[in-house]
């Protein structure tokens, strides 16, 4: 099954939960913002060169790192060479090899995000608890929803327990925190989960949640 990670704007950490959750599901998590790509950089072939016609999807998953990864490029060439018509296959094609795929997808409204969200069977909303954030993932919650992507869960970015009502009853899904986090932080300069940087910690905790209740969509 493949789970889209989306949000409504970029910088409220969508990039850094599909990683963490990818992680916690041992699922191959494919990197499809092919402008603005936040996820480790690997060796090889990544998605532009599968959307260009220039690797295969499956020959491009690295599965070297602490999380099975399809990499994608930071040129603006490879960008545009890009035929992002063809991600709903490579998805599709990632998916029937390994099984479960998280895919991050862009933030935002456009064509790229949209073709990623058709693709997949549920999604997970990333949001922080701030106006234009919420206001945002307003927009991708209908965008999901014309497109028949049932959303799992809203995922709410440095914030606390208090803010999960309001959020839930606006977007329409159950809510899961995950808190301003130095182990977080430190993972995340190191390229590694934080389940794996501090298995200990409150953060390690949430996404280990968020994947159990996720999880069971996944088995299906």
């Amino acid at each position: 099954m493949t789970l889209a990670v989306t949000a409504g704007k970029g910088g409220v950490g969508k990039s850094t939960v599909a990683y963490n959750l990818g992680a916690e599901l041992d699922a191959v998590v494919v990197d499809a913002d092919l402008g603005m790509a936040d996820l480790p950089a690997r060796r090889g072939p990544d998605l532009h060169d599968v959307l260009a016609g220039r690797a295969d999807a499956l020959e491009a998953v690295d599965e070297g790192g602490p999380v099975a990864l399809l990499p994608c490029g930071r040129s603006l060439a490879g960008a545009r060479a890009a035929d992002v018509t063809a991600l709903a296959g490579t998805l599709d094609t990632v998916s029937r090899h390994y099984g479960e795929v998280v895919v991050d997808c862009p933030a935002g409204l456009g064509s790229d995000a949209g073709v990623a969200l058709l693709a997949a069977e549920a999604c997970l909303l990333v949001t922080r608890p701030t106006e234009p954030a919420l206001a945002g993932s307003v927009q991708s919650r209908e965008l999901a929803r014309v497109l028949g992507t049932p959303l799992a869960r809203v995922v709410l970015n440095r914030a606390g327990e208090a803010a999960t009502r309001p959020v839930a009853d606006a977007l329409g899904a159950p809510v899961t925190t995950v808190p301003e986090s130095d182990a977080l932080a430190r993972a995340q300069r190191a390229g590694q989960p934080v389940g794996v940087v501090a298995p200990d910690s409150q953060a390690a905790s949430q996404f280990r949640a968020l994947a159990d209740s996720v999880g069971p969509l996944l088995d299906r």
